[in-house]
């Protein structure tokens, strides 16, 4: 017989690491888990209110909702909340221009950031959550807990520490940053609040991308009254492709007959698209399922496959999975028939100052020759550079070096077992050290959008909930 030890009087800490949705779904979600013993959750987010991030953090009135409002939600068995609680609070009064002709909403991005902040209110006012307004600045381990320093001189204890950082900003191709960086309207990071306030109306605009971020700089310019001629260009010229005029039905299936590599997977995918044609029904209920089976078509590759697949796969999945939102794709149109907006193949090949101007040589893809072009501006949007995750933080770099984090293989982000926890460069793993949201989409595959995310932020916060069980089982 063993006597039972009476319980530990401190409470196991559990410090999340960035208060974007995903860092604020984890916390929200373990602080509802209903565990008997409580642990004190600690989110780390320089920001004033938990749950906006890069994303829901814009006052932009261009920036809205990718995806209809009732199928956005903080909760993974309640899409309609989100839409709920629009209706309940008419929140969309102030802007009409949210309501489709088919009823559906794409409301303003902020006021998603609202909704998550308000489900977080309550648990912050009864201390279930505590917000440290303050950025990491170090993250080392000790004695078998976690030592955190932030940018105010604090230092923090915890047992488990949950990585849920955002992407890191765009990296400007090539040269392109140390020639360009002392023109005044030369924007390398379009997330910097007013970024685009030194682009004039008349600006003849090179636009460095053509995905989601190109798409929000090309609307945010005509909200401001921006007329003036565009360039947006990319390596393969792939617009982001816009929502199915009707809802459309999933259709497909990809896992009875799973694919070994990244081309029959692509196969599949064609000739499911060429078969749902033949039904009536648009390529979008195709992704649709490929996105709801996403999952376990990933775990099916092999590592090599999956690299394959970033490499020559990625920009086509995403225009297709990263719809616009009908507001923002009516603004790309009008440009393309007003001939104002021009969308490109090819390669920035080189550009230089030129007193107020930014010569830049456009090398179209397929192409021998040039193009040579004066520009007013430049504008970056690359999407993430996903090779700096480590080098973005200090703090980072340091958890790689001590032998805690590893870079993906895939390059998405950083190496995380089936279960979140994070890889070292040894392959050796610590089960108190996790990561949430997209940046561990290397080993979960689709983790980019709002569902997704969700998804893994309550799966995630399951994770720590038990791993708080086992411990206060064997200190019992």
């Amino acid at each position: 017989m063993h006597s039972k030890s009476p319980p530990t009087s401190e409470p196991s800490v559990v410090a999340i690491i960035g208060g974007g949705v995903s860092g604020a779904g984890v916390a929200y979600h373990l602080a509802r888990a209903g565990s008997s013993e409580h642990p004190v959750i600690l989110v780390f987010e320089p920001r004033a209110e938990l749950g906006r991030g890069l994303a829901y953090d814009t006052s932009d009135p261009a920036h809205r909702i990718n995806v209809p409002a009732a199928k956005m939600s903080l909760q993974p068995d309640e899409l309609g909340e989100f839409q709920a609680w629009i209706e309940a609070r008419d929140a969309v009064a102030d802007d009409p221009g949210a309501k489709r002709p088919d009823g559906s909403l794409f409301p303003r991005r902020r006021l998603f950031g609202d909704y998550v902040a308000s489900l977080l209110k309550p648990l912050l006012e009864d201390g279930s959550v505590r917000h440290c307004r303050t950025a990491v600045t170090g993250v080392e381990r000790h004695a078998g807990r976690w030592t955190i320093r932030d940018d105010k001189g604090g230092v923090t204890e915890a047992d488990i520490v949950a990585i849920a950082t955002s992407h890191p900003p765009p990296a400007a191709p090539g040269r392109l940053a140390s020639r360009l960086a002392a023109h005044p309207r030369f924007v390398a990071d379009t997330t910097r609040p007013g970024a685009l306030d030194v682009v004039r109306p008349h600006d003849r605009v090179l636009v460095i991308g053509n995905g989601l971020t190109a798409a929000d700089v090309i609307a945010s310019l005509a909200e401001r009254g921006h007329d003036g001629p565009l360039t947006a260009i990319s390596r393969r010229g792939l617009r982001s492709r816009g929502h199915a005029p009707v809802p459309q039905p999933l259709f497909g299936d990809f896992l009875s007959d799973t694919a070994p590599s990244a081309m029959s997977l692509l196969a599949a995918i064609r000739a499911a698209v060429g078969a749902a044609k033949a039904e009536g029904i648009s390529w979008h209920g195709v992704i649709d399922q490929v996105r709801a089976q996403g999952y376990d078509l990933w775990q099916a590759l092999p590592v090599a496959e999956r690299r394959r697949l970033v490499r020559h796969l990625r920009p086509y999945w995403d225009v297709h999975r990263f719809r616009i939102a009908p507001q923002v794709e009516a603004v790309l149109d009008t440009a393309v028939a007003a001939g104002r907006l021009e969308i490109l193949a090819g390669s920035v090949a080189d550009a230089r100052i030129d007193g107020e101007l930014i010569l830049a040589s456009l090398q179209p893809r397929h192409q021998r020759r040039s193009l040579e072009r004066s520009y007013d501006a430049v504008v970056v949007t690359t999407g993430p550079a996903h090779g700096g995750i480590l080098e973005t933080q200090p703090w980072l770099a340091a958890l790689a070096a001590s032998g805690h984090l590893s870079l993906d293989p895939t390059g998405l982000g950083l190496a995380c077992t089936e279960r979140s926890e994070a890889i070292g460069p040894s392959g050796k793993t610590d089960p108190s050290l996790l990561i949430s949201g997209p940046l561990a989409r290397g080993t979960f595959g689709e983790l980019m959008g709002l569902p997704q995310v969700t998804e893994h932020a309550f799966f995630v916060a399951t994770e720590i909930a038990g791993k708080l069980q086992v411990n206060d089982t064997h200190t019992a």
